[in-house]
């Protein structure tokens, strides 16, 4: 699992350098195993510029942890995303400027742009809040994220999965720009929505979306 060390905390520094992230706030974990189911997860507090191989913490599915470090404080919904949602490879949460400014108004964002759609659905919820590492917390994630691959966290931040590291921030990044986008669109009035129809031709289309192996 050594490679996938470097590799969380090398994702762990991109974070802060395309705008997602700024000190100590977010947190990332990658799915892995070595003889146990589990996942590897940024340790709480730590600067990422300062992480080392050996501060990274192995989780079991169970909830233990193994390392020199305590693991994120928000390790419950990494832990309950990776058992409910096996497709989920990698996870990654932010305190992202406008994905958290809409948080903050506990607002859904609606089909105001067909990218949306790359997210699982017709909408991105607002997951509803909870104090930050605690169980309900978690529960609450899992709501908002039945079917979809993102969800905003109320006077939080955001959340989501890829299928591996890389495709993780991508996703986080195209989370915060579809959040300026509908932010800068309602400085001018309100966006005109895309109808169920479209958006259900889109998520078709992104079935087949990129480079397909």
């Amino acid at each position: 699992m050594a490679d996938l060390r470097q590799q969380l905390i090398m994702t762990a520094r991109r974070m802060t350098v395309v705008g997602l992230n700024r000190g100590t706030a977010g947190n990332l974990s990658v799915r892995a195993g070595d003889g146990r189911e589990g996942f590897l997860i940024t340790p709480t507090g730590m600067a990422y510029d300062a992480l080392q191989a050996k501060d990274i913490v192995f989780m079991a599915l169970d909830g233990t942890s193994e390392g020199c470090r305590k693991p994120s404080s928000e390790w419950r919904f990494h832990r309950d995303l990776y058992v409910a949602r096996p497709e989920a490879g990698a996870i990654v949460h932010a305190h992202s400027p406008f994905a958290t400014s809409l948080a903050c108004l506990r607002r859904d964002i609606p089909p105001f742009h067909y990218m949306i759609a790359r997210f699982g659905g017709d909408s991105l919820r607002c997951a509803g809040y909870a104090t930050f590492g605690t169980q309900t917390l978690s529960d609450a994630v899992l709501q908002a994220m039945a079917d979809r691959r993102a969800c905003l966290l109320a006077n939080h931040g955001m959340l989501v999965f890829g299928d591996d590291l890389e495709q993780a921030l991508d996703l986080g990044v195209e989370l915060e720009t579809l959040c300026e986008q509908y932010w800068r669109a309602c400085q001018l009035g309100e966006p005109v929505l895309l109808d169920a129809a479209e958006m259900a031709v889109v998520r078709a289309k992104f079935g087949s979306y990129g480079q397909q192996a």
